[in-house]
């Protein structure tokens, strides 16, 4: 006969291991999917409910990155309370101006917003006031920020990305892409309350607004030297080689820009350097280089040879360096050799400032960003008086860019980090200087004791 207690616990246990087994509810579209908007009737219809609506905006869009050169939006996803999903087809309309007037003064919520502020304002949509929920998670210092792993974490829902990387300015878009992307908005406004509450419960909900209100300008950075991030070009050798990748990925941004394909569908970065460490001179000798096969190489093989005689043949002047001269500070492995106290300055100040982030549970490069911790630890304020100093270290963050937030937190440290490197390199200097005496003769105290008389043997 079975004993009854061991069969209770087995079966506690089957439970236990079935709780821990069933899979997250999976999110679904509570209103089901609704049409893609590419009327201006049907625009005009629903921008009618979402001004009528309450509340923030959830809003989304979803760019070709990996297919097309520009970043233009091929849909638009907004959701509202009392108004619903709307899908809009961004191309079917000269602008979306009915769309911005509905919005009005109301928040927006976005996701990783410097993803998507560009192409929206491409549009002429421009937040007045923005919650971006990754953002948010980065402050609450969640380990993972993406909107499925928030959605999972925080609503017990499962969000499926399968789509994330398709070709949206495919037409028409399938049903299954237009599910994925409404279901980017579907949740939003539920997950944005959570987190605005957890950072109020932190004391971080001021410092969230400072970073929202600093988006609404965002912009991207244009890269200067843009050609220099090509991978494998640290396998290069010699400043030719190097005018020829630059001259290769020119001629390929340019291609790519007026096709509007992303320059890797062309030719790859690998095939770049390979031809410019080749330097092939015929059609033949281009199309066996490594990299160059597919109707991008051929159809423009005149176009590289020309990008590579145009290299074989420029002055010595001309042709790049290894290192971009750019106006920044340069590289930190670089400072010790080029200023000792410069590199003791970084080392104090990334201590002090990685200590105040671990302390207030916020990630050290939102609370100062690794470029403006460089910049002001290579070129600090002139002055030493301490107040003085604080005072300019302030001025010199909030020139940067810094949020008060950002510059309350840390420019004390920063100030610490300039006046200590300093006093290490004069405690420095004066060993320095006593050994240099020493080393040329300077009496010590043996040397005084040798030099005295010595006394009568009969002690007189």
């Amino acid at each position: 006969m079975a004993d009854p207690t061991s069969t209770d616990q087995e079966a506690t246990a089957e439970a236990e291991g079935a709780e821990q087994t069933v899979p997250v509810e999976l999110l679904t579209l509570s209103e089901g999917l609704p049409p893609v908007i590419d009327t201006p009737e049907a625009l005009a219809a629903y921008c009618t409910l979402l001004a009528a609506g309450s509340g923030p905006v959830a809003i989304d869009a979803e760019r070709a990155s990996g297919y097309r050169y520009s970043n233009r939006a091929y849909l638009i996803q907004v959701k509202r309370e009392g108004a619903g999903i709307a899908l809009i087809d961004p191309i079917a309309f000269d602008d979306l101006t009915p769309l911005s007037e509905a919005i009005g003064n109301a928040e927006w919520i976005l996701h990783a917003a410097t993803q998507d502020l560009p192409c929206l304002s491409d549009v002429g949509l421009r937040p007045v006031a923005l919650f971006d929920t990754e953002l948010a998670g980065r402050l609450l210092n969640y380990p993972r920020v993406g909107l499925a792993t928030l959605v999972e974490v925080l609503l017990d829902r499962q969000l499926l990305k399968e789509h994330s990387a398709v070709d949206w300015s495919t037409r028409p878009l399938p049903e299954p892409w237009l599910e994925y992307a409404a279901l980017d908005v579907e949740v939003l406004v539920e997950l944005r309350n959570i987190l605005a509450a957890q950072l109020e419960e932190t004391g971080k909900a001021d410092w969230a607004r400072q970073e929202f209100d600093h988006l609404r300008g965002f912009t991207p950075t244009v890269r200067v030297d843009a050609w220099r991030r090509t991978s494998g070009l640290h396998k290069v050798r010699g400043r030719r080689t190097l005018g020829a990748v630059r001259s290769l990925w020119e001629t390929r941004d340019r291609i790519a820009q007026e096709r509007d394909v992303t320059p890797g569908r062309l030719i790859p970065d690998s095939a770049l350097v390979a031809a410019a460490t080749a330097m092939p001179t015929s059609r033949g000798a281009l199309m066996s280089t490594p990299g160059f096969h597919g109707r991008g190489a051929s159809r423009h093989s005149a176009d590289w040879l020309t990008a590579i005689r145009e290299a074989a043949e420029m002055s010595e002047d001309d042709l790049p360096t290894r290192v971009s001269h750019g106006d920044g500070p340069p590289a930190p492995r670089a400072w010790a050799d080029k200023d000792p106290v410069a590199a003791r300055r970084l080392e104090l100040a990334r201590g002090g400032v990685s200590a105040t982030a671990e302390e207030l549970e916020v990630p050290l490069e939102n609370l100062l960003t690794p470029d403006l911790l460089r910049r002001v630890m290579w070129t600090p304020p002139r002055t030493r008086e301490p107040v003085e100093l604080l005072e300019a270290v302030i001025d010199q963050l909030r020139g940067l860019g810094a949020r008060s937030w950002q510059v309350g937190l840390t420019a004390s440290t920063l100030t610490r980090a300039i006046l200590d490197a300093d006093a290490d390199d004069e405690r420095r200097q004066s060993r320095l200087r006593s050994s240099v005496a020493e080393s040329e003769g300077e009496p010590d105290g043996s040397e005084v004791a040798d030099s005295e008389p010595e006394g009568d043997s009969d002690g007189s």
